[in-house]
């Protein structure tokens, strides 16, 4: 089902008398529900994530944090994974969580803080080298869709979509990132285990189709195989001009028409998935050098390079208050979208994704921009500050811009503020949401969003890697 229909509300008062109900207080000790999934309903364990969570329970001050952690970093083991082997390989299908799909951007972030774990946890390594196969599978399916079923002759409720639909697809909506993120899915898993036995005669063949996929999205040669148009109220769910989009001036970068929200772009170059982009083909240039795969090189790194080149040339814009800035979104022709949106990649995120860009002026100023009321989508009320997008309306603050903020600072007060807010915004349930009224955390989405639960696990055990004294 389309995410936005998942809209959870809650009375503040309400949310109060949930936590309070089994709350109980000891001295100065808090105790907290148990409302992590059942140990004999988990869907995959893990002994070094367990070690882990003991560890931090244990060690540090902020109980509450604690109970997030415990609840939220494992969330996408407890309640998602479906693990098996398949023709003597390992296979993992990952769902999004309250949604029964698997989208390529969404799997590749739930498992990816699990990857430093992977050297102490052979059943750990196995399920995230079984998610690269899998994802493999999905590509060579087709390269433009962004959610897939395990059932490969399950029909979606999309198949009316007036685009080239097949059984197995949730969704074809034609996103950068999709591709991007299992490259670095891949990277991740190679640099973390030194293994290569996941980049077979498939994944190569998969990687191709990234590349030609990417090179027939630069529009230099036509419009290319993609369109996209659906019959729906909401302008952000189909794509405009026979479902090509609005037009684009060919320069280098490649044409995105959705962004990584699921919702449609306003201008076909999206800034940050073209930054994204820039830094996977970099990454699979890598790989394939490093194990001596037979690739075409020449073409990935002419891609990266014509990236990079455009984004600099074109996606950088002069303001009055914040410099020289990224845009959000471009057409080759002069006009931009200067905004950012929560979901990854964002503007915020390209340092998350890119450590390389954290020191640059132009991020430096991006990241002050998209922070400030400049931003149309960043709110800011009783409850809270962040970034929300079109997806689920005006004044809704996602949990994974704040995680997001906190990710890309070394300030220790602007880390302690974000911890503070995801803190006092899960309206008593013990997980993140997608998002939350700036003025209302009881008003929220998606009771069960592994992406923002497992993301908020990796913030916290970065501070208590970086910054223990935060988590005091």
């Amino acid at each position: 089902m389309n995410r936005r229909r998942f809209v959870k509300q809650t009375s503040l008062a309400t949310s109060a008398l949930i936590l309070s109900k089994y709350t109980s207080v000891w001295g100065n000790e808090k105790t907290f529900p148990i409302v992590r999934t059942p140990e004999h309903k988990r869907k995959f364990k893990s002994k070094a994530v367990e070690k882990v969570i003991a560890e931090i329970k244990s060690n540090i001050g902020n109980k509450e944090i604690a109970w997030l952690f415990e609840n939220c970093f494992p969330n996408t083991l407890d309640t998602t994974v479906d693990f098996s082997m398949v023709s003597g390989k390992p296979d993992t299908y990952v769902i999004t969580g309250d949604i029964d799909a698997m989208w390529l951007r969404d799997s590749s972030a739930q498992v990816w803080p699990y990857l430093p774990l992977c050297k102490e946890d052979e059943e750990l390594k196995q399920m995230i080298k079984g998610l690269i196969h899998r994802q493999t599978k999905c590509i060579l399916k087709d390269p433009y869709a962004n959610a897939f079923y395990k059932d490969e002759t399950k029909q979606s409720e999309w198949k009316s979509d007036d685009t080239k639909m097949q059984p197995g697809i949730h969704e074809r909506k034609w996103e950068i990132d999709s591709l991007c993120y299992p490259i670095r899915l891949a990277h991740g898993y190679w640099k973390a285990t030194g293994d290569t036995s996941p980049f077979d005669v498939q994944w190569v063949e998969a990687m191709k189709l990234v590349v030609i996929t990417f090179r027939d999205q630069q529009r230099f040669n036509g419009k290319g195989p993609y369109s996209f148009m659906r019959k729906t109220e909401c302008a952000t769910d189909t794509v405009p001009l026979s479902g090509y989009g609005y037009p684009a001036k060919p320069n280098g970068l490649i044409c995105s028409m959705f962004r990584p929200s699921d919702d449609a772009t306003v201008y076909p170059y999206l800034i940050p998935s073209n930054i994204f982009a820039f830094t996977a083909m970099g990454h699979l240039m890598e790989i394939t050098l490093a194990a001596k795969i037979d690739f075409p090189h020449v073409d990935a790194r002419e891609i990266s390079k014509m990236t990079n080149r455009a984004f600099n040339a074109e996606g950088i814009i002069s303001t009055k208050h914040n410099g020289d800035i990224y845009a959000y979104e471009i057409n080759g022709y002069g006009s931009c979208n200067l905004m950012d949106d929560a979901n990854v990649p964002s503007l915020l995120s390209i340092a998350y994704l890119n450590p390389g860009f954290a020191t640059e002026p132009v991020y430096i100023n991006t990241r002050k921009f998209v922070l400030s009321p400049e931003n149309p989508f960043f709110f800011s009320g009783k409850a809270g500050e962040g970034i929300g997008g079109p997806h689920v309306g005006m004044d809704m603050i996602w949990p994974i811009s704040i995680i997001m903020r906190g990710l890309t600072s070394t300030d220790d007060a602007e880390i302690k503020k974000c911890l503070d807010t995801l803190q006092k915004t899960h309206a008593g349930k013990g997980f993140m949401h997608e998002s939350f009224h700036k003025d209302d955390p009881s008003n929220f989405t998606r009771t069960w969003f592994a992406w923002a639960n497992t993301l908020f696990g990796e913030f916290v055990w970065k501070v208590y890697r970086e910054k223990p004294h935060l988590l005091n």
